[in-house]
């Protein structure tokens, strides 16, 4: 019993030895947060005390920089911006790509007159052309019904393999739908004259072309076969109904009813209603596809009549030439400051 009083007195020790170790720990925590803050607000004072010293020198830096982008923006011609989207069809979206890439090259080699051959314009016209290239328009609502009509062709086995996580994971620009070309042009009216000859390029391709003729008739013969298979559903229909009336007509022998024989037409008859409501299913997805594939390339929005003027202070050279001379400055002044340091730090050694 003498005993107890000791083991209690060293237990207050170790809580007590536990709180300081504690207490150490988050001092330690506020002593490197505050070394932190100390340190930025050094910093701070320090860049402030920079601007103070060569407030007038980069203040004319921004200045000159500011007249000169001016001078630039005014000079310069104006850029125009055009878009147009488009859907491939029959796996054409690869051959769009390379012919905007290939369009692109001849843009930016100058080579007005290949380029105007190509777009089927004048050569003036061409060498207002700067920039075209060609990209995805596709949102996540348009990656899932992507999703949804490539599992549709699939057996059972193969769509349990595939989720649509690792379906929008693989996603590339070319599994989309609709791709927006984008033409840039010191002329905006150009992009509008253009625009046959890219659609042109696609739809006069021998092979999407054989591919249409196909996939044409394909359509035809399904449309063919369910308009059949309508035809002979009716006519069951109506065979069903010229049974159950004459049915109807016989006179009943006492009160015998034949149950099953009656919920077996109606069966039959259920059948074929849900049978008719699949086969118009189908027949409305195949109008909708024969929609979507009458052209090669499908153009959902032309190029506008006239292109708009590129705008933001990306283009501007009255935001980018200040700012590029104001770090040139900045560089300057913080080499010249190193130097200083350095020659003084050599002379105290």
């Amino acid at each position: 019993m003498a005993e107890q009083p000791k083991n209690s007195s060293n237990d207050e020790m170790d809580l007590a030895q536990l709180f300081e170790l504690i207490a150490r720990g988050f001092q330690k925590l506020f002593n490197f947060i505050g070394s932190i803050f100390k340190g930025l607000f050094n910093l701070l004072i320090l860049l402030l005390l920079f601007i103070q010293k060569n407030f007038i020198v980069l203040t004319a830096a921004i200045l000159i920089g500011g007249v000169m982008g001016y001078v630039l923006d005014s000079l310069k011609a104006e850029k125009y911006i055009s878009r147009m989207v488009v859907e491939p069809n029959f796996n054409s979206v690869q051959q769009l790509y390379n012919n905007i890439d290939f369009y692109n090259d001849l843009a930016k080699a100058n080579d007005s007159v290949a380029l105007a051959e190509a777009l089927e314009i004048s050569v003036p016209d061409a060498s207002t052309v700067k920039k075209i290239f060609v990209d995805s328009y596709s949102d996540e609502n348009q990656k899932i019904k992507l999703f949804d009509d490539f599992v549709r062709d699939l057996d059972t086995s193969t769509v349990k393999a595939i989720d649509l996580e690792s379906y929008l994971r693989n996603f590339n620009s070319l599994d989309a739908r609709f791709h927006q070309v984008t033409l840039i042009s010191t002329n905006s009216f150009v992009a509008k004259k253009a625009q046959p000859a890219i659609v042109k390029s696609i739809s006069s391709n021998d092979y999407f072309k054989l591919q249409k003729k196909i996939n044409d008739e394909n359509i035809l013969l399904q449309d063919t076969i369910i308009q059949n298979q309508l035809k002979e559903i009716d006519s069951l229909q109506q065979l069903y109904k010229t049974v159950l009336v004459k049915e109807a007509d016989k006179p009943m022998q006492g009160t015998n009813i034949n149950l099953a024989e009656s919920g077996e037409s109606n069966n039959k008859e259920l059948a074929l209603v849900q049978e008719r409501e699949i086969l118009k299913n189908r027949l409305v997805r195949l109008n909708q596809e024969k929609a979507n594939k009458s052209s090669i390339l499908n153009v959902i929005s032309d190029f506008p009549r006239r292109g708009v003027k590129v705008k933001g202070i990306l283009n501007s050279y009255k935001f980018l030439v200040p700012l590029i001379l104001l770090g040139l400055t900045l560089l300057f002044l913080g080499g010249k400051g190193l130097n200083n340091f350095l020659k003084r730090y050599g002379k105290q050694d």
